[in-house]
């Protein structure tokens, strides 16, 4: 565990006779900790992999969490990961250090923990080797492609927060002709059923039949926004695959496999949205660029700087 701050400690009382305390305590952050220093305790939590910050809010409200042997009131309440934090009866560790899988999902899987239907979820391919891990964002039943798993669950919100600007990048084949005028209306942006979509980029590949590939790239990542976007201008989407979140890509990783970001990648692409404060804080990394003309092949994508493109990590060969 890195090393962490410590909070400041209420002075002790002078000697004297001891009053009897109270049936009940409870701690109330502004009396009882420094709130210059530490951590809040929704966030920490959500952190350790206990449960969502709201969840924990919850579970504060019910008087399920103590701090140090004192049930909490306030979500607010600050901790530095010295103080022994229990939620019911299970005494919770101190975070891991935050770390992000690329996954390859395939076709066919749904991204929830369980399903009503019956069908298969991605936790359940999951190698059994992983911690507790949750996906940055979802894909849909037939959508493929790179699904970011991560331990942290106040980064994957981060990387889902639309004020970040983290571009996804879809290779979308759709049957219908591809035109001037219906990438010029996508790029100015598009309502469809009431739901305004924020201006995309598609780029026209090529044509095999009925059917034309596309790249398209985009920044919000709303429910199935891809394919209400392309079915409002006459192109129905029969196979999308995502390549690219963000700095992360897809590159050569294949269906089903999970492979983990190197640490030093990871902090070098996303250190300005990770939680752990004891992380060093690297210039902010420059933004993938879009490509004008045609795509590049599939095969090119995830060649830059690894300061703005995390791929597969290429093993020099042994001499």
């Amino acid at each position: 565990m890195t090393e962490r701050r410590e909070t400041g400690r209420p002075r002790r009382k002078p000697s004297g006779p001891r009053k009897q305390a109270p049936a009940q305590k409870s701690h109330r952050p502004a009396e009882e900790k420094d709130w210059s220093e530490g951590e809040r305790i929704a966030k920490y939590l959500a952190r350790a992999g206990v449960a969502s910050r709201r969840e924990v809010e919850r579970m504060i409200e019910d008087g399920k969490i103590t701090v140090d042997g004192v049930k909490l009131t306030s979500p607010a309440f600050k901790v530095t990961g010295r103080e022994e934090i229990r939620v019911g009866r299970k005494t919770i560790q101190a975070p891991d250090a935050t770390r992000v899988w690329r996954y390859h999902k395939p076709a066919g899987l749904i991204t929830t923990t369980v399903d009503p239907e019956g069908r298969r979820t991605v936790f359940e391919e999951l190698p059994k080797s992983l911690p507790r891990v949750v996906t940055v964002g979802r894909l849909d039943l037939n959508t493929e492609g790179l699904l970011l798993l991560t331990n942290d669950g106040a980064l994957a919100r981060a990387l889902e927060l639309p004020k970040n600007e983290l571009e996804r990048t879809y290779r979308v084949r759709a049957k219908g002709t591809v035109t001037d005028y219906k990438i010029a209306e996508l790029a100015e942006g598009i309502t469809v059923d009431g739901v305004d979509y924020k201006p995309i980029t598609a780029v026209f590949d090529r044509e095999t039949g009925a059917n034309s590939w596309l790249t398209v790239t985009l920044s919000e990542g709303k429910k199935r926004e891809v394919r209400r976007a392309l079915e409002a201008v006459n192109l129905m989407v029969n196979r999308l695959i995502r390549v690219q979140y963000g700095p992360f890509l897809l590159d050569d990783l294949r269906p089903g496999a999970v492979e983990e970001v190197p640490a030093d990648l990871l902090q070098q692409a996303i250190g300005h949205l990770m939680t752990n404060e004891h992380a060093a804080r690297p210039p902010e990394p420059a933004r993938p660029t879009r490509g004008s003309g045609k795509p590049a092949p599939k095969s090119r994508l995830g060649k830059g700087p690894a300061s703005a493109r995390v791929g597969t990590r290429k093993r020099k060969p042994k001499k």
